[in-house]
């Protein structure tokens, strides 16, 4: 049997994260579906099809199943930003996922809180393979062209001093998480919680059922707090293009 060609499907919820990248696409060529522009094409020797889920769970479910039927990828990468929940993570540190969970899905007394229903699952893995590489992207970037990528004003508007790159546990739900009491609440069920964001678990559960290796990385933008619409909108503007573009470079060269 052929094996088949490697394709990967780079996905970001908003345009901001994708715009730079989309611009180095060689042999561009887009196919709108379900009111989404899929750009084809080859980016830093990969073959991939970039896309916007545009926020929240059904945006990036849709997405990821065009993706995997229509455009026939063979991996996920989702890039993105999210709200710091760890006591470690700071704004400006990057969350690669190991796992991922849905902490608004409560099917109880049905199923247990958290698991999806009919998969025995409440915490989707992602691909370790890419997760190593994802790693070694974030570290990349970090060591060599965050300080070429941002200016120093940036750097100390948002108080980007010695960025981390942190593995664990992300957590997804239809939900703008920003205020402290909420957070706390998801850190009390969730104890090993690292950031908290609104799209990641629904590409793992599609990932998962048409088995698609994935991964996940996501950009703090705030700390989940009353601050954080303010944080979020100049943040994507001045800091998350930057670090979606070069991590997505650093990702394919690799």
């Amino acid at each position: 049997m052929q094996k088949k060609q490697r394709r990967i499907g780079i996905i970001s919820a908003l345009q901001q994260e994708q715009a730079g990248v989309v611009q180095h696409l060689e042999q561009a060529v887009t196919a709108s579906r379900g009111m989404r522009d899929y750009v084809a094409g080859n980016l830093w020797g990969q073959e991939v099809v970039c896309v916007l889920s545009r926020l929240g769970k059904v945006a990036a479910a849709a997405t990821t199943a065009t993706l995997i039927e229509r455009f026939n990828v063979t991996e996920i990468l989702f890039t993105g930003v999210a709200g710091g929940a760890g006591d470690e993570v700071r704004i400006g540190d990057l969350v690669i996922a190991e796992h991922l969970i849905q902490h608004d899905m409560d099917s109880r007394p049905l199923f247990p809180r958290f698991e999806i229903p009919l998969t025995s699952l409440d915490r989707f893995a992602t691909d370790q393979e890419l997760t190593e590489r994802l790693d070694r992207a974030c570290t990349s970037f970090l060591e060599k062209d965050l300080a070429s990528a941002l200016t120093e004003d940036d750097r100390a508007t948002f108080r980007l001093h010695a960025p981390r790159v942190h593995r664990g546990l992300i957590a997804s739900g239809d939900e703008f998480i920003h205020h402290p009491e909420r957070l706390g609440q998801l850190r009390t069920l969730l104890p090993d919680l690292l950031a908290v964001e609104m799209e990641g678990a629904a590409v793992a559960q599609v990932c998962f059922e048409f088995g698609i290796p994935f991964s996940v990385v996501r950009t703090i933008s705030d700390d989940a707090n009353a601050d954080s619409a303010v944080d979020f909108l100049r943040f994507i503007d001045k800091v998350a293009s930057q670090y979606a573009f070069h991590l997505i470079r650093r990702f394919c060269e690799g």
